[in-house]
């Protein structure tokens, strides 16, 4: 009798869409959770659209990005190197480490600001946000420290899993009619408060370069080929699918508590309203519990972003206990210590960490276009005029998310 795994169609539908799974678990965390609580608390479901073109947009690039690495068996970075140069790749890199770095601020000061308040209504006195942020960091290095993070990742990612499911039953409870999120489907920019900010961080954090850059990784390990190129396009479809609809579903639940009363997010705790039509009273437990989650399982990727694109770059093994990855994860973990330290209100630091990411995407983007493109790249196989136009119209759109969100930044 054949095994499971060769024999029923399921389970190998469910694995050859494994790697998109771990783009959604890495994008769907803290600073998407505050960008789109943000979005349908200020302006409803009129920015729909946007949620739509960024995963439209990043599906496209994942398409290019497997193509890319199942044509060459090279990692991205390693390729923009050979091709373009050192010093424009590195450049690349400590953009894509800035962002990161930038995430980190805004990710461990959104969660130590939950938890400062959700301490203070329990226990009558909250915990010090450095004093969180300080435990929340050595817990997480010595779980990296002593290779013991496994586990703790996957309790994270279910607790992360029941917030998003909680986000889908709330929807269905106070989801605008049909016609107000039909007309938030037409691209349209509010006329009041930093929409361009808004909206650079919403596509930020779904068309994120870290994300990109990984692809890359998830398909060597997948193996696969141009005779399964079809099931990495699936792969993307399938995942940019279902976070188009999480993000929507998290837009909706503040669309329709936090819009309808005209109570913008200012502060980290009144996104616990979302979650009130369906959790009541177990809104704030339930909401601290997965926003705790999802920021302490996005900070660990985030420390270990630098040696990885340093081990891309240098087309070497990503080996974490070298003595330079331990000390470039130590700097990056101190990042989540300034909004502690020195003050600032942690939702507009978490929207404008987003908002950079935009900043490098069209390099970014004309990078793998030119690759794809070149004769000694795709051999026999080259791209499609349906890529080429989509690679052309993201490479138009990623220039304009860029000017919302220099704009956005400048204003902000």
């Amino acid at each position: 009798m054949p095994a499971a795994n060769s024999s029923s169609p399921l389970l190998r539908f469910l694995s050859s869409i494994l790697p998109g799974v771990f783009m959604i678990g890495y994008v769907i965390g803290t600073g998407s959770v505050t960008t789109m609580a943000s979005a349908g608390a200020s302006y409803g479901m009129s920015l729909t659209w946007t949620l739509i073109l960024a995963s439209l947009f990043t599906h496209i690039m994942i398409v290019a990005l497997s193509r890319l690495t199942i044509l060459t068996g090279e990692t991205t970075l390693h390729l923009f190197r050979r091709h373009f140069g050192a010093p424009v790749t590195v450049f690349l890199i400590l953009a894509l480490v800035s962002t990161q770095l930038a995430s980190i601020v805004g990710v461990m000061a959104i969660v130590t600001d939950v938890f400062r308040e959700w301490t203070g209504m329990v226990f009558g006195a909250g915990v010090p946000t450095l004093v969180g942020a300080a435990a929340f960091t050595l817990l997480l290095l010595g779980l990296y420290w002593v290779g013991r993070h496994q586990f703790f990742l996957r309790a994270l990612a279910f607790l992360v899993a029941l917030m998003g499911v909680a986000f889908f039953l709330t929807a269905t409870l106070v989801a605008p009619d049909v016609s107000t999120m039909v007309e938030g489907v037409v691209p349209s920019i509010p006329n009041v408060g930093n929409p361009a900010l808004l909206i650079a961080g919403m596509v930020g954090t779904t068309m994120a370069g870290v994300v990109l850059i990984t692809r890359s990784v998830l398909v060597q390990e997948k193996g696969w080929t141009m005779e399964t190129y079809h099931e990495a396009v699936r792969d993307s479809a399938v995942s940019m699918t279902l976070l188009f609809f999480i993000n929507a579903a998290i837009m909706a639940c503040a669309a329709g508590t936090l819009f309808l009363e005209n109570q913008p997010v200012e502060n980290a705790i009144d996104m616990v309203r979302t979650l009130e039509p369906l959790a009541g009273k177990l809104a704030v437990a339930a909401f601290v519990m997965g926003i705790l989650a999802a920021g302490l399982s996005s900070l660990f990727p985030n420390y270990l972003l630098g040696p990885w694109l340093y081990a891309d770059f240098e087309g070497k093994a990503r080996n974490m206990t070298k003595p330079l990855f331990r000390g470039m994860v130590l700097v990056a973990a101190a990042f989540g210590l300034i909004v502690p330290l020195f003050g600032g209100r942690p939702v507009p630091i978490m929207i404008a960490s987003q908002a950079l990411s935009p900043l490098v995407m069209p390099l970014f983007v004309a990078f793998v276009w030119i690759l794809i493109s070149k004769k000694e790249i795709a051999g026999d196989h080259p791209p499609s005029s349906l890529l080429h136009f989509g690679m052309g119209v993201t490479m138009l759109f990623s220039t304009y998310m860029l000017y919302l969100a220099a704009v956005g930044l400048m204003a902000g």
